[in-house]
C-alpha cells in the first residue's frame, strides 16, 4: 500500500500584515496626511475651494501636492531608520510622475490639474520602488 505523506507549512500568524504592506501603508498614510495638510495650507493661501484651484493654479495644486506627499514620507522614512538612498528614492517616487503632469497642463492638453490620477500615478511608483527592493522592505524595521 502506497504511503501518504503530507507537507507542513511554516504557521502562518493570522492578521499580522508582511513588513512590505507595513511599509506601504505607512507610506500611504504618510502621503495622505501629507496632502490633507498641504492642500489646507494652500487653500487658505489661494482662498479658493480645491476645484477651483486645480482649474486656476493647476501647476501650483500639482506642486504642493508633490512636495506634500514627499516631505512627511521621506521623514516618516528617516524616523523608521531607512537610509538616505531609500528614502530619496521614494521621494523620488512621489515628485517625478509630477513632470507628466505638469506637460499636460502647460501644453493645454488639460484644462486643470488631474491631481487624481497624479496621485494614482505616486502610489504605483511608490509600489514599483518597494517591489524593485523588495528584499529591503521585507525586512524588520
Amino acid at each position: 500500500m502506497a504511503e501518504i505523506r503530507t507537507v507542513q507549512r511554516p504557521a502562518r500568524r493570522k492578521g499580522r500584515l508582511s513588513p512590505l504592506w507595513r511599509h506601504f501603508l505607512e507610506m500611504l498614510g504618510a502621503m495622505m496626511v501629507g496632502m490633507i495638510a498641504g492642500a489646507a495650507i494652500f487653500l487658505s493661501i489661494v482662498q479658493v475651494t480645491w476645484e477651483e484651484a486645480l482649474l486656476q493654479y493647476p501647476v501650483q495644486a500639482l506642486l504642493v501636492m508633490a512636495v506634500s506627499m514627499s516631505v512627511p514620507m521621506v521623514a516618516w522614512m528617516r524616523y523608521r531608520h531607512h537610509e538616505w538612498r531609500s528614502s530619496a528614492e521614494m521621494g523620488a517616487a512621489m515628485v517625478l510622475p509630477v513632470i507628466p503632469f505638469i506637460c499636460l497642463v502647460a501644453f493645454d492638453v488639460t484644462k486643470g490639474a488631474v491631481c487624481s490620477l497624479y496621485c494614482l500615478a505616486t502610489i504605483l511608483a511608490m509600489l514599483g520602488v518597494m517591489l524593485y527592493r523588495r528584499a529591503e522592505y521585507s525586512m524588520q524595521m
